[in-house]
């Protein structure tokens, strides 16, 4: 290719490049506005966590299928555990779920919505804890809904 078809094509590849792409992100104003702090500083204090959880998903629990979402705040989701991630800044933990208190719950670390299938019509409810890498829960929600009669099958 002659030099000036390289050259050519290079701007060609820059300008579509610079064109293209979104108008860069205005800078963080600050927590006040809404900002999280950037995960990748230790943090000197920070605010307690909390839960967020989401009733479920109603066109999908017409269907027997239950989606929960949730978020944590002051907090992130992650599957890292043991005592030594206590001392990790900002901090992290992950859930507990416990479904119609059975006697035995799960962990997940994913952050992904909570996906229950083949729950019997009726009343039902989920307990979701927060917590700290050593399984200490620091917050907890429950969520209470009941499964229609319902054909189909997932």
């Amino acid at each position: 290719m002659p030099v000036l078809g390289k050259f050519a094509l290079a701007t060609a590849v820059l300008l579509t490049a610079a064109c293209g792409a979104p108008p860069a992100a205005p800078a963080p104003p600050g927590a006040a506005a809404g900002w999280s702090p950037a995960p990748v500083v230790p943090l000197p204090s920070q605010p307690p966590p909390s839960l967020v959880v989401d009733a479920p998903l109603p066109e999908l629990l017409a269907m027997g299928l239950v989606v929960l979402r949730y978020r944590a705040e002051n907090l992130r989701i992650v599957p890292v555990y043991g005592p030594a991630a206590l001392d990790v800044s900002p901090r992290i933990g992950h859930i507990h779920v416990t479904v119609d208190d059975a006697a035995w719950h799960w962990a997940d670390g994913s952050g992904e919505p909570l996906i229950i299938q083949s729950l019997p019509a009726g009343p039902h409810k989920v307990w979701i804890g927060l917590a700290d890498p050593t399984h200490k829960i620091l917050d907890e929600k429950t969520v209470n809904f009941v499964v229609p009669v319902h054909s189909g099958h997932h």
